[in-house]
């Protein structure tokens, strides 16, 4: 017998969270939901989940201080937010903090529903797949371990980081447009007010680029970025 999809829920109203858990458990998931931060970070690091949704404003412990704790145990299980806080300095924090995507409420239990599926089909192909390291240059990247380095250095990287550089990475030597960063990467279409990408570009080229003399992402002005060694 096949073993359900664990799930769990951070949120501390009683009425969304139980219209989350009834949602799910009609869709053959496992859910259990905690009430408060304390106990969400608490479950979070303790027990095992395929999939963590969470909340930000939560009593003792506020979502992102939550999502940061997990991460720091579990590189693997996607968190996703959802919450009635939706700027783009609001998601920015969320995904510095680890989160892998990003719900805003009122939110659609059918959206809900196939974000959750996507990521549990992303998790289910990335066990599946045999491991393969990344390189290009001194840089290294592994997908399995979530480790990066560059000249055997460590290098620390938040999720949206790490997701962006791989995607860099998997397309070396091609130039990837704000488009298609956009889709792939924040699973959103592509917004000219919002410089969110510029801002992630300029976060990883302080981590990856700085201080070495050969310079690995480079930008194509109309066109996009593109990684290459020199």
């Amino acid at each position: 017998m096949e073993t359900a999809v664990k799930i769990l829920v951070v949120e501390d109203e009683v009425k969304v969270a139980d219209l989350i858990r009834k949602g799910l458990e009609t869709s053959g998931y496992s859910v259990e939901v905690a009430y408060d931060g304390m106990m969400g970070r608490r479950l979070g690091i303790q027990h095992k989940y395929d999939l963590i949704i969470l909340d930000i404003n939560l009593p003792h412990e506020n979502g992102y201080q939550v999502c940061r704790a997990i991460r720091e145990r579990n590189t693997n299980v996607p968190i996703l937010f959802l919450t009635a806080l939706d700027s783009i300095d609001d998601k920015l924090e969320g995904f510095d903090s680890g989160a892998d995507d990003y719900i805003a409420k009122p939110f659609e239990m059918k959206e809900l529903l196939a974000r959750i599926r996507v990521f549990l089909k992303r998790n289910s192909a990335v066990t599946a797949a045999p491991s393969r390291v990344l390189r290009a240059a001194d840089l290294e990247l592994d997908p399995d371990s979530k480790i990066v380095t560059r000249a055997g250095k460590a290098i620390e990287l938040t999720a949206k980081e790490f997701l962006l550089l791989q995607y860099l990475l998997e397309n070396k030597n091609k130039v990837v447009s704000k488009v298609d960063i956009a889709e792939k990467i924040w699973n959103i279409t592509f917004d000219t007010g919002t410089n969110v990408i510029e801002v992630y570009m300029n976060y990883l080229r302080n981590k990856v680029d700085k201080g070495f003399d050969s310079k690995l992402i480079h930008t194509q002005i109309g066109l996009g970025y593109v990684l290459k060694e020199a």
